[in-house]
């Protein structure tokens, strides 16, 4: 079991041979849950401060001591990753649509997390509407970008609230009659009041990489086709 990571940067300091390690940064949630087995595969485990529930540490030493793990919001892992903040990170296609990071490559979809970008509506009003006479709506949604794009190529004029959660409150408070969010199951919606009447986008989780990184650090790449492997050999 590696020692815990702030007792091994003051080994590496008073040694004088701490080299930065490379970052592989997570989202916190379901997708990490599904991710931890890929990432064991492929050689890289945890401290047992990763998986303390009372732990608010953010950063997290492995058992090969080049690599380290950060958790964040899963918005917020293409922002590290893109920014060179992180070397790696897994996060879902949509944040990668969203976002559209030019500095971010995306080399294995993984295959987890798997959801939707969808439309919702109370269902009182959708058992009376058509989609196809849609020519302006108002959407709440965390996903302005991906929405307005969406509609636009309908032709249809989106009017988009920007939110950050608690979506499905938005048609009954008279923020939005519609919404755009996530779906997996559909429970919440289902909770709520609120049914799907279109699917945007299909979404699954990805291993993205810095593109720089890839070119100057050494273990970027056997990394990722490390992962490339375990993702093969699960569906196999």
């Amino acid at each position: 079991m590696p020692a815990p990571l702030h007792a091994r940067r003051a080994a590496g300091k008073r040694a004088g041979t701490m080299s930065q390690p490379l970052i592989i940064a997570v989202p916190k949630g379901r997708i990490l849950a599904e991710a931890l087995p890929l990432l064991a595969a492929a050689g890289i485990q945890p401290e047992a401060a990763f998986s303390d529930e009372n732990s608010r540490a953010l950063r997290f030493a492995t058992d090969d001591p080049e690599i380290e793990l950060i958790r964040v919001r899963a918005f917020d892992v293409a922002t590290f990753v893109a920014h060179g903040a992180a070397q790696l990170g897994i996060v879902g296609s949509d944040v990668l649509a969203e976002f559209g990071y030019s500095e971010l490559y995306a080399p294995v979809d993984l295959g987890i997390g798997h959801c939707r970008i969808s439309v919702a509506e109370p269902a009182d009003m959708a058992a009376s509407d058509d989609p196809r006479g849609w020519s302006h709506v108002r959407v709440a949604t965390k996903y302005p970008h991906i929405t307005s794009a969406y509609f636009a190529k309908r032709g249809v004029q989106a009017e988009c609230v920007k939110l950050n959660g608690a979506m499905e409150l938005a048609p009954t408070l008279g923020l939005a009659p519609r919404i755009v969010d996530l779906v997996s199951s559909g429970r919440t919606l289902s909770e709520n009041g609120l049914v799907e009447v279109e699917v945007i986008a299909h979404v699954t989780s990805r291993l993205v990489v810095n593109r720089a990184a890839m070119k100057t650090r050494g273990r970027v790449v056997p990394l990722v086709e490390g992962i490339r492997r375990a993702v093969a050999e699960r569906a196999a």
